[in-house]
């Protein structure tokens, strides 16, 4: 496998960061998980100025252009001849002293990868059940999650939380407890007892006809197959509502789904326990998703 570090293709075996890094020591930095899709990584811009937003915020000065990195994401698919696959984009503050003030003239890490494409749900449970199936077509295979709510919270009003830092060990947590439940994915409320993300993707449900979805104002990250889905609803004309949600009122929807980079849209089977009736709203956006992701 060939990465890109700082400029440079690299086998991976010989793509190295010092054990000063900041991303490794604190977790200061951002990533962006892509779908690459025909070639393409899908949706890369607007990754990019996500990431680039937050290096504003946390002051991290990217020494390269967005341009730039999309064209080196572009030699990256093309050197590993991988059309098909999930691009992981990390920017780190670099290496530096230990201790948490950074330090001035720091040089950023940089650095791209590509993965393997996996439609498999974290717990294997939710496609074991032919009757949970449900086809996605951006990931290839039927999947329906079963999905817990976690007894980890998110602080509301996190001013990080627009942004993908490197920090996610509440999100960690919470994915191992839903795993270790026979679940799929788990629901993250905020400290205001309100339904927020889950741990990798932003949540959505139908009620009353209308796509309802957590405003970030919560603490959702604005996630960009979000934002895709949202104009996916106006493209259709589908009434689309933001607002605040419990997980006690979220259990009497009449739909959930989770949306995210890599597998796009994954309706939901089974929540806390209690089955979650499949909608026709979902299946309509998870077509017109796939649709667009196949254009060139």
């Amino acid at each position: 496998m060939i990465v890109f570090l700082n400029g440079q293709f690299v086998p991976e075996a010989q793509a190295l960061i010092p054990v000063s890094d900041r991303g490794f020591l604190y977790g200061d930095g951002l990533f962006e998980t892509v779908r690459v899709v025909n070639g393409r990584p899908f949706r890369l811009a607007q990754h990019l100025e996500r990431m680039m937003r937050g290096a504003d915020f946390l002051k991290i000065k990217c020494q390269f252009t967005p341009a730039e990195l999309q064209k080196f994401a572009g030699q990256l698919v093309e050197q590993n001849k991988m059309p098909e696959a999930v691009l992981r984009v990390t920017l780190t503050r670099g290496p530096g002293e230990r201790g948490y003030t950074p330090q001035p003239g720091s040089q950023p890490t940089v650095v791209m990868t590509l993965h393997a494409v996996s439609g498999a749900p974290a717990s294997g449970t939710a496609r074991s059940d032919p009757s949970l199936s449900q086809a996605v077509p951006e990931a290839g295979a039927p999947i329906r999650w079963r999905l817990i709510t976690s007894s980890f919270r998110i602080p509301a009003g996190d001013l990080l939380s627009s942004f993908k830092t490197m920090s996610k060990l509440v999100h960690v947590m919470a994915r191992r407890e839903a795993v270790e439940k026979g679940a799929d994915e788990a629901l993250l409320v905020n400290t205001n007892g309100e339904a927020v993300e889950t741990a990798g993707g932003n949540l959505f449900w139908i009620c009353g006809g209308k796509i309802c979805t957590v405003p970030t104002s919560c603490g959702a990250l604005p996630g960009i197959t979000r934002a895709v889905v949202l104009e996916i609803c106006q493209t259709l004309g589908l009434s689309v509502n933001e607002r605040v949600i419990s997980p006690e009122a979220l259990q009497r929807v009449e739909g959930i789904f989770i949306t995210q980079s890599v597998l796009g849209i994954v309706p939901v089977a089974v929540f806390d326990g209690e089955p979650v009736a499949p909608s026709p709203l979902v299946g309509q956006i998870s077509r017109a998703y796939g649709e667009m992701l196949a254009k060139p």
